[in-house]
């Protein structure tokens, strides 16, 4: 069996440790990332939700690199919305940005009704290349 190793990306790892959790788990040629959220470097939630959402993606492209790979390396999606049904053209905007050839990742989108003050997390599983 694989070992797992924490992966942080640089400047955020003190908001992991507070926490408790690890910002992505590497085991075997497999990237496992937290969900992430539009939070700015002091942790709170961008006001504008086009903003979050961009946010969260850097937010995520960030740890992807950390562990050797990038958004190009994702095969598995899971994301959350406040508001699917207003979000939801925002999101899929900010998709095609992100993920604008096929072929694209598989993708779930979950409407949930909390999210610790933040309207848009995202979760991925990404194969590290090599």
């Amino acid at each position: 069996m694989s070992k797992r190793n924490a992966v942080f990306p640089a400047g955020r790892q003190d908001l992991y440790t507070s926490q408790t959790y690890s910002a992505a788990i590497q085991s075997g040629d497999l990237l496992f990332v937290s969900g992430q959220v539009g939070s700015r470097s002091d942790g709170t939630p961008d006001p504008d939700f086009e903003a979050q959402v961009r946010l969260a993606f850097a937010n995520l492209e960030a740890i992807l690199n950390a562990g050797g790979c990038g958004l190009d390396d994702i095969v598995d999606v899971t994301t959350f919305h406040t508001d699917p049904q207003n979000q939801f053209g925002t999101v899929m905007t900010v998709k095609s940005e992100v993920f604008p050839e096929k072929p694209y990742p598989n993708w779930t989108a979950v409407g949930v009704n909390w999210l610790a003050g933040f309207d848009f997390e995202i979760k991925v599983i990404a194969r590290i290349p090599g």
